[in-house]
């Protein structure tokens, strides 16, 4: 009997409504945390894992020598790799993909690779307009490579933290 009156009194009193408001009342007058964000950042984390890279050596000429050990730890099946021999007898890839949609940016294929090929950069502001694009070939992921290897080196050296 007592419970049925305590909750028409709740619900008569909007005991609820009132807690709510009174939360909303009190971060109401607190400062904001709100970023705006194309103009501010936040910080990234050093451990952050964003847009993979595939890097080359200081000739030119690509890391990645076709062990396939990315695509064999690679617990989302993201990544693809065909290759075939050159003259010299070294192996390497002729198919490089990685599906990014797929990729749950785990960084377990950074960690296999022998050779420091494929890296995962701290690129995060990329998007994809068309089906299909979200596909990186290996000429997409040299190319970033190329472009950011200076900012690939200096995170990877031996002084960076928590690499």
């Amino acid at each position: 009997m007592f419970a049925k009156i305590h909750y028409y009194l709740k619900s008569f009193l909007f005991l609820e409504l009132l807690k709510g408001m009174s939360v909303t009342g009190r971060y109401f007058f607190r400062r904001k945390v709100t970023v705006q964000y194309p103009e501010e950042k936040t910080p990234i984390s050093p451990r952050f894992r964003g847009l993979h890279a595939l890097r080359r050596y200081a000739n030119g000429e690509e890391r990645c020598i076709a062990c396939k050990l990315c695509e064999a730890v690679c617990p989302a099946l993201a990544i693809t790799i065909e290759s075939e021999q050159r003259e010299d007898g070294t192996r390497r890839t002729t198919r490089y993909d990685i599906d990014l949609f797929k990729c749950i940016y785990c960084g377990f294929c950074e960690e296999a690779c022998p050779v420091d090929s494929i890296v995962e950069t701290n690129i995060f502001e990329y998007h994809f307009e068309n089906r299909g694009e979200n596909i990186m070939t290996k000429e997409k992921l040299l190319e970033i490579g190329d472009r950011y290897e200076a900012q690939l080196a200096a995170d990877r050296s031996a002084d960076a933290p928590y690499r």
